[in-house]
């Protein structure tokens, strides 16, 4: 069900929710968090939607919509509340703020916040510098960027990196997960050897590559080089050591990936490719700051560009 309210205010937006969930049913109590996410323009808002939807499934919340404020129209805001099958899990609100309404977005928002529950802002397009400066990601306790939807990701997470707060993230650490656990594992088999040199092969300007080779950088203290491969993703990762390289290999549009070890034989193992609304079901599971991802943005990155 979709319910347009013109001319409106958030009040009357949050009366409106409660009637339907009493016409409906629904369990206000039942939401974990709310999401309130910040779209360019309608159509990166109906795709962060489709993702939210899906994602609540796992995580059933209330999503908030806030569009930027068309300040060419008379002031005003209008609404949209949808529910049931056009909500997934959740329930969504979306605000069209116009003629200056949106000027303050968070007095927008706090009327329809779910008491006593987390707060996490998402921007699926455009970040800003400071996300914690931000006055919806002030109220946050998590802030998720999507850099790799901006036109120069690499840029983004660097000037992310200098505005970088506890409690920011980005969906292309998310992405990072499988690769991360497998390369672990993979250290941890004995015999144990440091390593020496690390390499990291993908596209130059896909966020992933730069954050899993920050990574490494951190973890391993090591020297580590990209390498351009055209790919649409990571491509592989080599680990060199003294009895030889560990390498993780997977081919363009795989989700397989092969596993070399010194005197084993291959492995081929599950890596795919991890779309949108996974890594953000991947970050709705912690609401506590990512110190690992701080000091990847913060520490590694700058370490990767003076090699």
């Amino acid at each position: 069900m979709i319910v347009t309210l013109r001319s409106t205010n958030s009040a009357e937006v949050g009366s409106r929710l409660v009637s339907l969930r009493d016409e409906g049913g629904a369990v206000a109590l039942g939401r974990v968090l709310t999401l309130v996410i910040l779209p360019d323009d309608e159509a990166s808002s109906e795709r962060a939607i489709r993702t939210a939807n899906g994602a609540s499934h796992e995580h059933p919340m209330r999503v908030i919509v806030v569009l930027p404020d068309d300040s060419e129209k008379p002031a005003g805001l209008d609404a949209e509340i949808r529910v049931g099958g056009h909500a997934g899990a959740s329930e969504v609100v979306v605000l069209r703020p116009r003629g200056g309404a949106g000027t303050a977005p968070d007095t927008l928002v706090m009327p329809l916040l779910l008491p006593d529950a987390p707060i996490v802002a998402w921007w699926p397009s455009t970040p800003p510098a400071t996300p914690s400066a931000d006055p919806i990601g002030a109220m946050a306790q998590r802030r998720i960027t999507e850099s790799v939807r901006c036109e120069a990701p690499v840029q983004t997470l660097d000037a992310l990196a200098d505005g970088y707060a506890p409690g920011d993230t980005d969906l292309a650490w998310g992405g990072l997960t499988l690769w991360r656990a497998l390369l672990a594992a993979a250290l941890d088999e004995p015999p144990t050897e440091p390593v020496l040199a690390a390499r990291v092969a993908g596209a130059p300007e896909h966020p992933s590559v730069d954050l899993l080779a920050a990574w490494l950088r951190v973890s391993l203290g090591c020297p580590v080089t990209v390498v351009d491969r055209g790919h649409s993703g990571i491509e592989s990762v080599v680990l060199e050591q003294n009895l030889g390289p560990i390498s993780i290999v997977r081919p363009e549009g795989s989700t397989v990936a092969v596993l070399s070890r010194p005197g084993r034989p291959d492995q081929h193992v599950n890596l795919p490719q991890r779309n949108t609304e996974n890594t953000l079901i991947e970050e709705l599971r912690r609401l506590d700051p990512d110190l690992t991802y701080g000091r990847v943005l913060t520490q590694g990155l700058r370490e990767l560009a003076q090699a």
